[in-house]
């Protein structure tokens, strides 16, 4: 089978397939050897002098809405029991966690978040964190009669993992090629000191950050990865190392070979600039131990703190955290995923103030969907609208932002089963986060292609 059938030797085609390679990795080596083609000479739409980040903690398997941040006020809690008796959260154990906001929520909804989350709760208090309620994937507004009726464009294939989650990450059904993280990078890459640093994985790959011209860059937790046999001598020879990075990297006369060669420089290259800038990027700030999400962020702490001699301006990260498909053993499961949360996310933003960029580093949560309300017997099911936490000194925190949905099995707010249907759009969601970021009003339909159907655009939790 030819899984390149629109490759010709032109310009466009040039670069669909370094895009495609971009998955690949050197043979024995456990790198991706095309980490970043961004700076392929293509003009950005939006430049900046100071320094931003965006940091999405993506939590697959689609996360509980309702045991995460917990209805509290005595109605709301009551209804809620009447559905999913056998996995509410005792409410003596939320009371220390009520969630207090400036302007109280109408009709006096209350919530209160997960135990597990209770470092969040100071940088709520604070004015250090906002809450989206019934946040999820839309194509446009939408009313549970036009749902009802078919009457208007859905997402695809909702309620399923690999769909909703490519369609969270990149507003396109599961093969697409682009994410809206990959698409700010697309905007800001050539601005950047070096804009292979642009946009940042440590989770593996993720249509999230591919771009139409920037690549995300893949790392680990340990830090870059480097090709076997460069990194140390190969058979105990450096001459033999000498001779392969020669041929690693030498110039072809074949198109692809050379690419191929080009971006395997690239590679190299941004390995040895990564492994020196970590060298000095140390934290005093203490990560919880056996975390992999706090492992990961602590990563991306450590790469912020070494922005100074990477060379970047703005940068986008992921990060992630699996496990959240509970559709048995809830009770059993999720409160420690919460903790995890908890603890990582509290630790990063701890991170960010002791590095002197807590207003320039925003971190928010997203996940396939949310789940069911009503109880499949010690779990829940796929759902679709949820509640995300945003994170930073940037943002207008104390807030819940969105409208609180009415906790009923096929009431006005869901589709059955107590599966939400969004009332705020991941769109919203996005181009909010992107307005901080820096770009253009202009040029928002490039990062979030859904939002010229909303009047709405701004959701206004960010300041600036």
């Amino acid at each position: 089978m030819n899984h390149f059938p629109d490759i010709q030797p032109d310009n466009a085609s040039r670069r669909a397939f370094l895009k495609r390679s971009a998955a690949l990795s050197l043979a024995g080596s456990a790198t991706p050897f095309a980490l970043s083609l961004a700076a392929m000479g293509e003009a950005a739409a939006a430049s900046a002098s100071d320094y931003k980040a965006l940091v999405c903690v993506f939590l697959y398997g689609g996360n509980d809405y309702a045991n995460t941040l917990v209805p509290y006020d005595t109605a709301s809690y009551a209804a809620q029991n009447q559905l999913r008796s056998n996995l509410v959260i005792d409410r003596n154990a939320l009371a220390p966690l009520l969630l207090n906001p400036a302007t109280a929520l109408p009709n006096g909804r209350q919530y209160a978040l997960a135990p597990g989350l209770a470092p969040l709760l100071p940088l709520f208090n604070a004015g250090k964190m906002a809450v989206l309620l019934n946040v999820g994937t839309l194509v446009q507004p939408t009313t549970k009669a036009q749902y009802t009726a078919n009457s208007v464009p859905l997402p695809p294939k909702l309620f399923s993992h690999n769909d909703q989650q490519s369609f969270w990450q990149s507003a396109s059904p599961e093969g697409a090629t682009s994410g809206w993280g990959g698409r700010l990078g697309d905007l800001f890459a050539a601005g950047n000191g070096n804009a292979t640093f642009t946009a940042i994985s440590v989770a593996g790959n993720a249509v999230y950050l591919s771009g139409k011209t920037a690549v995300q860059y893949q790392m680990s937790t340990s830090g870059s990865v480097a090709v076997n046999g460069l990194q140390s001598a190969l058979f105990g020879s450096t001459a033999c190392s000498t001779a392969l990075n020669q041929l690693m990297t030498a110039s072809r006369t074949n198109l692809f070979e050379n690419e191929y060669a080009r971006v395997s420089a690239r590679s190299i290259t941004a390995n040895a600039q990564v492994s020196a800038a970590l060298k000095s990027a140390t934290l005093a700030t203490a990560f919880p131990s056996g975390n992999s999400l706090g492992d990961q962020l602590k990563t991306v702490a450590r790469l912020i703190a070494a922005r100074s001699s990477l060379g970047p301006r703005r940068q986008v990260f992921f990060v992630s955290l699996g496990g959240f498909d509970t559709h048995d053993n809830l009770l059993n499961v999720h409160p420690g995923l919460m903790k995890t949360v908890g603890d990582a996310i509290g630790a990063f933003y701890q991170a960010t103030v002791e590095l002197g960029v807590a207003s320039q580093v925003t971190t928010f949560t997203a996940s396939d969907f949310g789940r069911t309300l009503v109880s499949n017997n010690d779990g829940s099911d796929h759902g679709w609208g949820s509640m995300h936490f945003v994170v930073g000194d940037a943002v207008k925190g104390q807030s819940f932002v969105g409208t609180a949905p009415v906790i009923a099995n096929n009431g006005p707010d869901d589709v059955g089963q107590g599966r939400l249907l969004p009332s705020t759009s991941v769109d919203q969601y996005g181009a909010t986060l992107a307005t901080w970021f820096g770009v253009p009003a202009s040029d928002l339909v490039s990062v979030m292609p859904n939002i010229t159907n909303y009047s709405a655009r701004n959701l206004g939790f960010m300041a600036g």
